[in-house]
Parts: C-alpha cells; sequence; structure tokens
C-alpha cells in the first residue's frame, strides 16, 4: 500500500480538552477547548485525516477504566458531531510507567505506527500537536513532524503558525 493520506495527530488532554493537572475521565471535568472543533472541521476540509493519540496511565493505576475513557470519547465524538466534523480515530495507552515500559505509552511510537498502518498514512506529511516532548519524541521516531504547544492554548493558532492551517 502506498501512504497517501496526510494526518494531524492530535495528544487529548491540553490539546483537545483542557488539562487541569490531573487526570481527566469524569464527563464533568472533560471541557473541549474553544476553537478545536472549529480547527479540526478545517482540517478534514484540507483532506487530513485527524486521529488523537493519548496516554491513560488512570487506567494503569486503577483511578478508572477503559469504559470510563470510551464515555469521553463517545461525548467528544458528539461534540464534533454537532459542530459538524469528526476525528477518524482514537488511540489511546491504558499503561502507566510504574507497570513497566511498554511500546504504547508516548514517547513510544506504537499507536501512531498503528494509525499509519490502519490509514495509509504518509508520515513525512503529517503532524503531532502535542503539549509535552514525550508527544514530539513519538512522532519523531516515526518520521512525523512534531509542533510542540502550551497546554490548553489554541489548536488553530498553533496549527496556523506551522502553515497547516
Amino acid at each position: 500500500m502506498i501512504a497517501s493520506h496526510k494526518a494531524v495527530f492530535l495528544d487529548r488532554d491540553g490539546v483537545i480538552n483542557r488539562e487541569r493537572g490531573e487526570h481527566t475521565w469524569k464527563l464533568d471535568d472533560f471541557e473541549v477547548l474553544p476553537d478545536v472543533s472549529g480547527a479540526i472541521a478545517d482540517l478534514k476540509e484540507l483532506g487530513y485525516l485527524c486521529v488523537v493519540i493519548s496516554n491513560q496511565s488512570g487506567i494503569g493505576l486503577g483511578l478508572y477504566t477503559h469504559a470510563d475513557v470510551e464515555v469521553l470519547h463517545r461525548y467528544l465524538h458528539h461534540h464534533l458531531h454537532q459542530h459538524g466534523t469528526r476525528l477518524d480515530a482514537i488511540y489511546y495507552c491504558p499503561h502507566h510507567p510504574s507497570g513497566g515500559r511498554c511500546l504504547c505509552r508516548k514517547p513510544g511510537s506504537l499507536l501512531l505506527e498503528r494509525a499509519i498502518a490502519r490509514f495509509g498514512i504518509d508520515a513525512a506529511g503529517s503532524v503531532m500537536v502535542g503539549d509535552r516532548d514525550r508527544d514530539l519524541v513519538a512522532a519523531r521516531a516515526v518520521g512525523v513532524r512534531g509542533v510542540l504547544v502550551a497546554a490548553n492554548s489554541s489548536l488553530r493558532s498553533a496549527l496556523t503558525s506551522v502553515a497547516i492551517l
């Protein structure tokens, strides 16, 4: 398969929803940042796939479950749908570093590799937007350009600054 699709990979907490400085797993605490829906809609219009890549170590710690994370992700899909857009996929790692090293937890790149293989993504033509160095390390490992943003900042501004939007 020839890689032909461009993608924007997005970290979740701090890029899609408000980073609170603690695990976000309750719907009441899940706040989609103001310009996320519009930025994703613009990306989709430009032909980009939009894929969330997230560490959810609270599962590994026993703070919450896969089902709790899925409730947030269903809400996110619904929220974006109401704003006329969508994500192509959400991948998350449930492991905590105290359980040993895993390949899917960023800075590991397995989740990016899975998305690239599944969708036939052109890594060199794609971008990962994250609010931590580990997001960029994972992106670099698969040949995706990384864009570091301040947590809770404007996704649209970040994408404009690197000439995506």
